[in-house]
């Protein structure tokens, strides 16, 4: 499962744009993190939404994965997001989850987290729905 997860986010050209990162892979969680550029900064100077919202959907759908046969992927149907806090500081993680596995959707959360010297500040929070399909 580790193996089919790194590979595919290996092929994820937006995620090396980021210079994002897989922290940790576990069935139904997955973590990803990434830099906060300053080329993925807002006008304020806090990450963009853009990425923010980019590693929450990407460790969503990869945690989703995880609860998956080789012969499936996952494309995401929905996903809404609530930005909650300025995302400042030097890295952002998101921290996905499954919810609720099935055949047919897999209901998914993530939470992502602002990183200044190890201290997290929760930034947003995404659900979604999974949708599993053929390879």
């Amino acid at each position: 499962m580790k193996d089919r997860i790194k590979a595919s986010f290996a092929r994820q050209s937006m995620m090396q744009t980021f210079g994002a990162t897989l922290d940790a892979i576990e069935a139904g969680l997955v973590t990803i993190s990434a830099p906060i550029l300053p080329s993925s900064r807002q006008q304020q100077g806090f990450a963009h939404a853009a990425l923010t919202f980019g590693l929450g959907d990407s460790a969503a759908g990869y945690a989703a994965l995880t609860t998956l046969p080789e012969d499936q992927e996952v494309v995401t149907a929905e996903i809404k997001i609530n930005l909650i806090a300025p995302a400042t500081g030097e890295r952002l993680r998101a921290k996905g989850r499954v919810v609720k596995p099935g055949r047919r959707l897999i209901v998914v959360t993530s939470e992502v987290f602002a990183v200044t010297g190890g201290k997290e500040t929760l930034a947003a929070i995404l659900q979604g729905t999974m949708v599993p399909v053929k390879t």
